[in-house]
């Protein structure tokens, strides 16, 4: 299993975001974000295979949710064009769980497991 996966959960209409494209990066210093992979979410809101075993490394991490491509297809208005969260590796043995509660209007996230 991926050690960083990420479920997405639709509380406007109370089901899985299916289809939500998803960008992960790692801050590498001096070069900045460098994109490191990119999915999309599966018909249960899921991504599991984000990252291979043993690909993780200790350091500062973004993931961004394609919130605009995704209420776009829905033909929803919404307020956030994407959502991004900062988030920090210190010990790469660990699994990461991040969950995003997404509404056209607010979003909530914390770390899972």
């Amino acid at each position: 299993m991926s050690p960083i996966t990420t479920h997405v959960l639709d509380t406007g209409i109370g089901k899985p975001a299916a289809g939500l494209p998803v960008v992960l990066e790692a801050y590498r210093s001096p070069q900045g974000w460098q994109i490191i992979a990119e999915s999309m979410t599966d018909r249960n809101g899921r991504i599991m295979d984000l990252l291979e075993e043993g690909a993780l490394e200790e350091g500062l991490y973004r993931i961004t949710f394609d919130t605009d491509g995704y209420f776009g297809d829905q033909e929803v208005n919404a307020f956030y064009p994407s959502v991004s969260v900062n988030f920090q590796i210190a010990d790469t043995s660990q699994h990461y769980h991040l969950p995003l509660l997404l509404s056209p209007f607010g979003y909530s996230t914390y770390r899972g497991s």
